[in-house]
């Protein structure tokens, strides 16, 4: 009995041998990653290319109506009674404010002058104004709450009328 010949690569219709076989799955899969990530980066670029900065852009513009009716809340909240008795002639409230740090990502200012609130915002969008309901008109220096501070309004009320002061403590 004899030894059967070594099997060798043979050439399957002529054009390859057998074991460049292996090399068909390997591009296949290599082709299909890169479908699959060409897809992920296609849609990545669109969704932070434009849907997710407007959504965001209109979620900033309520939290900031929302941070102004707050303030506006706040400040209108924390007028003080008119005095009942004559020998009562001005009372004085100081309320602590809770308004949100950022919008957006950056803080922000709001504003206090002639009876007027007015959020300041580095994206103009989210900038809103709001008059203020007062018995008389208010008095006082313009003053300012910024964000990143704890804020505190100061409301006095007395003979000559209504004096509003924002603080950061």
């Amino acid at each position: 009995m004899g030894r059967d010949p070594p099997i060798r690569a043979e050439m399957r219709g002529g054009s390859r041998p057998i074991h460049s076989r292996a090399v068909a799955p390997v591009a296949g899969k290599l082709l299909e990653v890169g479908v699959v990530v060409l897809f992920v980066a296609t849609l990545s670029t669109a969704l932070y290319g434009g849907v997710v900065p407007e959504y965001r852009s209109a979620v900033a513009e309520e939290v900031g109506d929302r941070t102004l009716t707050a303030a506006d809340h706040a400040v209108t909240s924390a007028v003080p009674p008119a005095p009942r008795t004559p020998t009562v002639r001005s009372a004085t409230t100081r309320t602590t404010v809770d308004l949100p740090e950022t919008i957006r990502g950056e803080s922000y200012r709001v504003r206090f002058a002639d009876g007027v609130l007015t959020l300041e915002h580095p994206h103009s969008a989210v900038d809103g104004r709001r008059r203020l309901a007062f018995p008389t008109q208010p008095s006082g220096t313009p003053s300012t709450w910024r964000s990143d501070a704890r804020t505190i309004v100061v409301v006095q009320r007395d003979e000559e009328g209504l004096t509003v002061e924002l603080m950061n403590r």
